[in-house]
């Protein structure tokens, strides 16, 4: 097999859209432009839909704005978030590309310990087309790497490995920290490049951050409801975190891998520990009892498809969390609704049905 750094043909080219949310232009696509300009990007724009996003000469992109959003789902608009860069799920939904790759425009391009730039698609899309060994860890981590393999001791009936789903990378400089521990801890940095990548075992949970992450749409997109935060909600900066949640639960019980490890970002700057701090603070107190919920939940052998899965999260969420807040039942109704609208999107009979677009470039 050709050693893909020297190959002329970027990975996957015609595979995988870009998604990208952002309420500024997009000048930090300059740095990206030798890893992402073979690619399609959509681009979602939250805020003020009049406000004119600028994107640098010569990518190939897609743009919606709310009105576009509100034109192409109508009525079930109302599942995707507003001030909330949530929004971006609704790139997921509009995609027709079998892998996603989705990056935040505050993430910059990373060095690895020797000084080179860092490939993060490459990375992603390496991670995504190995298998993933979810139900039985391996010491040396990803088996599948150059230079490893499976360690004395590790069942050869385990070796083949599950299909990955998701690749969830990670950040240099600043840190996805929660708003408590910014304030405790304003001048961390994140130094340590760690040359890993794990699967994480099956039936244990993990915080998925949405700046650097990528999966395939086929297996997994519609698990990939980032809720409903910001504008008029209860909550903001859990919309990753709540999808990595009913992924993984949904990921366990369907058979497939999720990784975690490279590639990383260079996240360049922090966002205000006060204004986390709002958006958090009724998270905070219910991760206590969203964790144990999303430990314990169970599917039944009758779900078979992501969708039938993801339904049926949605009615335990409702009889189970509705307790804790009236908001877990308003969340658990947009969670069917995305489900609905990514159906009426996404004919599972044709792959290639008509999609009303974006501004075009």
């Amino acid at each position: 097999m050709a050693d893909s750094k020297v190959s002329p043909v970027p990975l996957l080219k015609d595979e995988l859209d870009i998604v990208i949310p952002t309420i500024r232009n997009l000048d930090f696509l300059e740095m990206w432009r030798p890893f992402f300009q073979p690619y399609h990007l959509i681009i979602v724009q939250d805020g003020d839909p009049s406000k004119v996003i600028k994107v640098p000469e010569g990518f190939d992109y897609e743009l919606y704005n709310r009105n576009d959003i509100n034109r192409i789902l109508g009525p079930k608009a109302s599942c995707i978030s507003f001030k909330d860069s949530a929004c971006r799920c609704f790139g997921y939904m509009v995609s027709k590309k079998k892998y996603i790759y989705t990056i935040d425009d505050d993430c910059f391009v990373a060095k690895d310990p020797s000084g080179k730039d860092i490939n993060a698609l490459e990375q992603h899309i390496k991670n995504l087309l190995s298998p993933a060994t979810p139900h039985f860890f391996n010491t040396l981590y990803d088996p599948y790497r150059e230079g490893a393999d499976f360690v004395r001791g590790y069942p050869f009936s385990l070796r083949e490995g599950v299909p990955t789903a998701v690749s969830h990378g990670l950040w240099l400089n600043i840190p996805d920290y929660d708003a408590p521990t910014q304030l405790v801890k304003p001048l961390e940095r994140n130094k340590r490049y760690v040359d890993a990548v794990l699967t994480i075992p099956k039936s244990t949970l993990f915080p998925m951050c949405g700046m650097n992450l990528a999966f395939d749409r086929d297996l997994i997109g519609p698990a990939m409801y980032f809720g409903l935060m910001g504008d008029g909600q209860p909550i903001g900066r859990y919309d990753d975190m709540w999808a990595g949640w009913c992924m993984k639960v949904i990921c366990d019980h369907l058979g497939y891998g999720v990784k975690t490890g490279l590639p990383y970002i260079w996240h360049s700057k922090a966002s205000n520990p006060f204004v986390n701090l709002k958006k958090e603070y009724k998270g905070i107190y219910w991760q206590e009892e969203l964790i144990p919920f999303f430990q314990a939940a169970k599917l039944p052998k009758e779900c078979t498809t992501v969708q039938e899965c993801y339904i049926e999260l949605s009615k335990q969420v409702k009889a189970k969390l509705g307790g804790v807040d009236e908001y877990f039942i308003k969340l658990a109704d947009a969670m069917v609704t995305w489900i609905e609208a990514w159906d009426e999107l996404n004919p599972s009979d044709s792959k290639a049905a008509n999609l009303p677009n974006g501004a075009q470039k």
